[in-house]
């Protein structure tokens, strides 16, 4: 007989049925067509794939098996996700947490070796130092025995906290019995050496005036040669040490007098070690020509525009475009034609311009926005280049502001229009310059350089170099504003870097005491000033390629925080690819400078725009800074090494007062 009260199981449908191997057929074809999606997908786009697996790295295995066993379950056995959602979610935190392991570990070469085995993502996720990487990953850790085993987890948890918290206990009450017994000896040796029969009278007298033991050591005179001890003459202080006077008011000296420091003993470099200033007359009639070129140009197209304004730079001319109007006819109320006007669209010029670059036989054309006014400018080549000396930047009346208020100078170059550009590496607070070989780029390093050689004696400034090529910097060697030799060495790199970073917190420790911000207000209040101290790298890549997480976090640390402290970085590269300058360094380096780059992948990575792929090479750069987000275009300063020599021996020649050591050993 049946049992009718015991409803009967419904056996599973054989792997045969029909509709079974429907559903799995249709799984399978989708698993196939994601994969043919991607394949195209990587095709089209080649760096997606290295993007990709850069991604996560070797954590894409462990995170592919957790999805694709996730995916089977929910088509299969639906039910086991809610009734198992603990081993899930532990499943989950368990792939975290082996991502963020291997984020830890850097493979020898390939992809990965500047991101960690963990990929970008997980090198995101576990933070910039091992420390905030364990303080994530360790709680998570305990996490998951918590989701697997609760009530075993919980119990071992407290057996552990419980007996931690006596062994801290018993340790702490041991070490105070011994800091005690420590601190009794001490003071009964005290006591017996200083006691009212043997101690010296020169003790006595010093000991009845409180804060006058380190004058009377360092001003009082050895009476007697008997052998019976040395006797220390104290007198007694006339009044207060006088206050230095407080310097006057910054003002910008005239171009023909020389630069100062004040409230240094060291003497700057005179200008007349510079070349003299190249004084070319530009003729307008070539320029003029070419302006009724580009609107004849344009109007062969169709396109009504007026050059309204033009500009000669060294290397540069600027056409102030305006664009013209457009006559078109439209419907009135009464159905007749109405005559109407419309401005020319900045697209339809910018479509033109490979026409125009053929019209005006100009290798390459740039168009950018006058900011200020309502042209469109279009960059051209001049016909008659002309180079931008040092000594006609320094004898600039924006640099001498920069230098008369305590700032960095810093000689950049002229615009398109032909004014000086100068910056304050104060105010940046740091730089990266990008740019391909015979670009100009270590031109530009020589002439920051040189601008800081030229207004700041060693005992305002200080600086660090590293020239991994052994070529660029390392004329500077001997200069009393180095605190280093010129490190060539990339293995060196770590240990210095890591040796700023204590120097760095030392001087925050100065500023907290006196109640300061910056390192300005720091040197208003005390009497021991401290100097500005400046990080010039030449070659970031091979850094990065040695040292990798650590080199990257040691700068990253010094750009958020070195400005109060008075540290700025300049830092250079050949290729800005993705790999050296990464995205939580560009963040914290707002001033960068792009030299001709080969490509518009690298323009994007240094200035997050298009345009330095277009660039003539030799000195031309694009800026953007703080004062300027957009690209502006500059002509870089042209520094010889006739000029370099005569500034690298006026500072060898020159022997001033000793100045404070700078500790950076670990």
């Amino acid at each position: 007989m049946v049992d009718t009260a015991r409803p009967l199981r419904r056996s599973p449908a054989p792997l045969g049925n029909a509709k079974v191997r429907f559903r799995v057929l249709l799984f399978l074809d989708l698993l196939a067509l994601l994969a043919v999606a991607a394949a195209v997908a990587f095709w089209l786009y080649p760096d997606s794939l290295e993007e990709a697996y850069t991604g996560l790295g070797y954590g894409w295995i462990l995170t592919l098996l957790w999805a694709a066993a996730f995916l089977l379950i929910l088509r299969y056995r639906t039910g086991w996700l809610f009734r198992f959602w603990n081993l899930w979610l532990a499943g989950a935190c368990a792939v975290f947490l082996a991502v963020g392991i291997l984020s830890f570990f850097d493979a020898e070469y390939g992809p990965l070796a500047f991101v960690g085995l963990g990929g970008r993502w997980g090198r995101i996720a576990v933070g910039e130092s091992l420390l905030l990487g364990l303080a994530r990953l360790v709680p998570l850790a305990l996490v998951i025995p918590l989701l697997v085993r609760p009530n075993e987890a919980s119990k071992g948890y407290w057996f552990v906290l419980s007996n931690t918290g006596k062994g801290l206990w018993y340790g702490t009450v041991y070490v105070a019995q011994g800091v005690a017994v420590v601190a009794s000896a001490v003071g009964r040796g005290t006591a017996s050496i200083f006691s009212a029969e043997t101690r010296p009278p020169w003790m006595t007298s010093v000991m009845n005036s409180p804060g006058r033991l380190l004058s009377a050591l360092s001003n009082g005179r050895s009476q007697g040669s008997d052998g019976e001890g040395t006797a220390i003459q104290v007198e007694a202080p006339v009044g207060e040490p006088h206050s230095k006077n407080e310097p006057p008011e910054a003002v910008v000296p005239p171009m023909a007098q020389p630069l100062t420091a004040p409230g240094s003993k060291w003497k700057l470099p005179s200008m007349e070690l510079l070349a003299p200033v190249e004084v070319l007359s530009t003729d307008e009639k070539p320029l003029k020509k070419m302006a009724e070129e580009i609107e004849g140009a344009l109007a062969d197209h169709g396109v009504n525009v007026e050059v309204a304004d033009i500009k000669s730079g060294p290397r540069i001319v600027r056409f102030g475009l305006l664009p013209g109007w457009v006559e078109k006819r439209g419907i009135g109320r009464d159905g007749s034609g109405v005559p109407e006007r419309s401005r020319v669209r900045v697209h339809s010029i910018l479509a033109r311009e490979k026409d125009l670059a053929l019209a005006i036989s100009a290798p390459s054309l740039r168009f950018e926005p006058v900011p200020g006014e309502a042209l469109l400018g279009l960059e051209v080549p001049t016909p008659t280049p002309s180079k931008v000396t040092m000594r006609e930047l320094v004898e600039s009346q924006d640099f001498r502001k920069i230098a008369s208020k305590g700032g960095l100078p810093v000689a950049l170059g002229s615009d398109a229009g032909g004014d000086s550009v100068a910056m304050d590496l104060s105010g940046m607070p740091h730089m990266m310059i990008a740019g391909a070989t015979g670009s100009g780029k270590s031109v530009c390093i020589n002439s920051i350089v040189a601008s800081m050689l030229l207004t700041k004696p060693p005992d305002q400034l200080r600086m660090l170099m590293v020239d991994p090529k052994q070529v660029e910097l390392t004329p500077f060697n001997g200069i009393p504003h180095l605190v280093l030799p010129v490190i060539t060495d990339v293995d060196d790199v770590s240990p210095m870097l890591r040796g700023l970073i204590r120097e760095m917190r030392r001087r925050y420790k100065a500023m907290a005491e006196l109640g300061v911000r910056n390192i300005g207000g720091f040197n208003t209040k005390s009497k021991d000033h401290i100097p500005y101290l400046v990080l010039i790298i030449d070659e970031l890549a091979d850094l990065m390629l040695v040292g990798g997480f650590e080199i990257e976090q040691s700068l990253v640390r010094l750009a958020q925080l070195g400005r109060a402290a008075g540290i700025h970085l300049v830092l250079a590269t050949q290729r800005p690819s993705v790999k050296v300058v990464t995205g939580l360094l560009k963040a914290n380096i707002p001033a960068r400078v792009a030299f001709a780059v080969a490509s518009q992948v690298d323009a994007r990575v240094i200035l997050d725009s298009v345009g330095a792929e277009k660039l003539l090479g030799k000195g031309d750069m694009l800026l953007v800074c703080n004062d300027s987000p957009k690209a502006r275009r500059v002509q870089g300063t042209l520094v010889l090494d006739d000029e370099i020599e005569k500034l690298v021996s006026f500072w060898l020649d020159q022997k001033g007062p000793p100045l404070p050591e700078i500790n950076l050993e670990d």
